[in-house]
């Protein structure tokens, strides 16, 4: 299993390696001192510590919140920014929420007797949980994927050995997902096994491209996560931002709140120079409904701006949000500027943009940090910008590259670990680890409470109520492919 497969594997018991499921640079690294006490801390501790620092929190609350059982976004990542305000008042924000989140093989191990680490974590507190007591259909266990084999792979292994018996690494990409997977009639996967069609009693989900395309809402078999969690915000940022604005309002009265950039949704791309000009000629616009970096364009000058509107796109609604950059060329927005904290200079004094990525999980007991990683700019802030700046250059840190059709690569190089050579460089502390934690809880709670209420009795879509949320016809069009 050390790459990328086209065919079904069949992964058996005590099949896990660890150079197949880490990248190299994390095989031999050591987890930092201040990462492993933080992994360690009790929820009452981080209710504590969080409701020290901000008294205006109901540490009840928040410990309902931190003890919460989701439903259906039961396993997330969460993409982090340290921001500062002009004034000097410093906290994270939250730029989006995964649903297929990467992370395992960028963390260190905690307990380096446990090498499945992180994986482990996930199957044995969130994926096996899910099946107890819920009616299941006869047949195997299956992983489905369309990117990150590494990842992939790692859980196909991992689980084979917790339940004991072979586990199906099955290909499910957009154009050939025929191949080897079909649904019945009465909505069970199937997948094609050495040349014979075994129903799927349950399917660990790394279908991160359009999953709604091939994947019905109401699955007999159990996928984890359902695709209603990506709908509902964890792969549609248009439907996330009104997740958090819904859950917002609810959670005033406990002075918590989801700290998100200043957010326009339901935009046509008319509207998009308008808008961005409110804003003070910069800006982020994004397509709602991708993934790794991709339809994320940062808007700093009229060059960018023009690029952007030449651009033909398949969607019909935009999300716009206020551009958190340095300090004298960050959006100006209702909700004021921010800018980011950045790294620690390096040796040249050069501060680069970098973000953290959070990854959680839910089960019986409550929500858990599973890991972390942060990964950097390409290049350094620049105090000033013009029209020839390439601000995606200074601003946009996803790592992964697209190469061509269902390829994909990594810039490792600006991945920074949470070891004892990369975490002393991102600047943070144990209480931006903390607020990290709580933002990420609150995201993922937010999304998973409107897939609740987009799903009815009978665990079909509210149609008419989604297209109320989702106002792009040409995205609704394709999601109800399976919604007849």
């Amino acid at each position: 299993m050390s790459s990328q497969s086209n065919e079904v594997v069949v992964v058996h018991p005590g099949e896990f390696v660890v150079n197949n499921h880490y990248y190299q640079k994390v095989v031999n690294a050591q987890i930092h001192p201040l990462i492993r006490f933080f992994l360690s801390l009790k929820p009452s501790q981080i209710v504590s510590r969080y409701c020290h620092l901000n008294p205006q929190a109901d540490p009840e609350r928040l410990s309902e919140l931190l003890n919460h059982k989701t439903k259906y976004l039961r396993w997330a990542g969460a993409d982090l920014f340290y921001v500062t305000t002009p004034d000097g008042q410093n906290k994270i924000v939250v730029v989006e929420v995964n649903s297929c989140p990467s992370g395992q093989k960028s963390m260190p191990l905690k307990d380096e007797e446990v090498e499945t680490g992180g994986y482990e974590a996930v199957l044995k507190d969130s994926f096996l949980p899910m099946l107890k007591g819920r009616r299941q259909v006869d047949g195997v266990l299956a992983v489905i994927y369309d990117k990150n084999y590494m990842e992939a792979s790692g859980y196909a292994a991992t689980l084979a050995s917790l339940v004991d018996e072979p586990v199906f690494l099955v290909p499910y990409f957009d154009e050939t997902w025929t191949q080897f997977n079909r649904f019945t009639d009465d909505k069970v996967l199937q997948c094609r096994i050495d040349g014979e069609w075994k129903n799927v009693r349950a399917a660990f989900r790394y279908v991160t491209q359009k999953p709604w395309d091939r994947i019905p809402v109401d699955c007999k078999t159990h996928i984890f996560n359902p695709v209603i969690a990506c709908l509902a915000g964890g792969r549609n940022k248009l439907v996330a931002a009104k997740a958090y604005e819904n859950f917002n309002a609810e959670l005033s009265p406990s002075g918590l709140k989801i700290h998100v950039p200043h957010t326009i949704y339901d935009v046509a791309k008319m509207e998009i120079p308008m808008l961005i000009k409110t804003l003070g000629g910069r800006g982020v616009v994004k397509i709602p409904y991708g993934n790794a970096g991709q339809g994320v364009f940062t808007i700093t000058s009229e060059k960018e701006l023009a690029e952007f509107m030449g651009m033909d796109e398949e969607y019909d609604r935009y999300i716009v949000q206020g551009l958190i950059g340095n300090s004298s060329w960050s959006s100006r927005s209702p909700d004021g500027e921010l800018y980011h904290v950045g790294t620690m200079p390096n040796k040249r004094n050069e501060i680069f943009v970098s973000d953290i990525r959070f990854m959680v999980c839910s089960g019986s007991s409550g929500f858990r940090p599973v890991s972390l990683y942060a990964r950097r700019s390409a290049e350094p802030l620049s105090e000033s910008i013009d029209e020839a700046s390439d601000s995606w250059s200074m601003l946009g840190t996803n790592l992964s590259i697209k190469e061509g059709k269902n390829q994909w690569s990594s810039d490792t190089d600006r991945l920074l670990l949470m070891d004892t050579r990369d975490f002393n460089k991102l600047g943070i502390g144990i209480d931006q680890l903390i607020e990290g934690y709580v933002q990420t809880v609150l995201s993922v709670i937010a999304i998973d409470n409107l897939a609740g209420q987009l799903i009815n009795d009978k665990g079909r879509l509210r149609r008419k109520l989604f297209k109320s949320i989702n106002k792009d016809e040409a995205f609704t069009n394709e999601l109800f492919k399976y919604e007849s």
